[in-house]
């Protein structure tokens, strides 16, 4: 299993989990984070840091959100890895 972010990081993309990650598992894109399933080791540290409770263990992604699952599996190896916090996109 891993973490997988959904859609409440879209359009915002705090990075407070990113910090905690001891595997350097979460990726950046555009608009929202992703985590790679492949380095993720389902530890759970960056689900308390999400303010926006974007972030569930794989098993436990709402129904409709389902499709976050494989989309974090698609992005996170095309976007960059992301290890420092920075500022949230604008409005968030």
């Amino acid at each position: 299993m891993t973490m997988v972010v959904t859609e409440p990081c879209f359009g915002c993309k705090y990075t407070d989990c990113v910090v905690v990650c001891p595997t350097e598992a979460f990726h950046e894109g555009e608009q929202m984070l992703f985590i790679h399933p492949e380095e993720c080791i389902d530890c759970g540290a960056c689900v308390p840091e999400c303010p926006v409770e974007a972030i569930y263990y794989e098993g436990d992604v709402p129904e409709h959100w389902s499709g976050y699952i494989e989309l974090n599996a698609e992005m996170a190896p095309r976007t960059p890895r992301i290890t420092e916090r920075k500022e949230p996109l604008v409005g968030s």
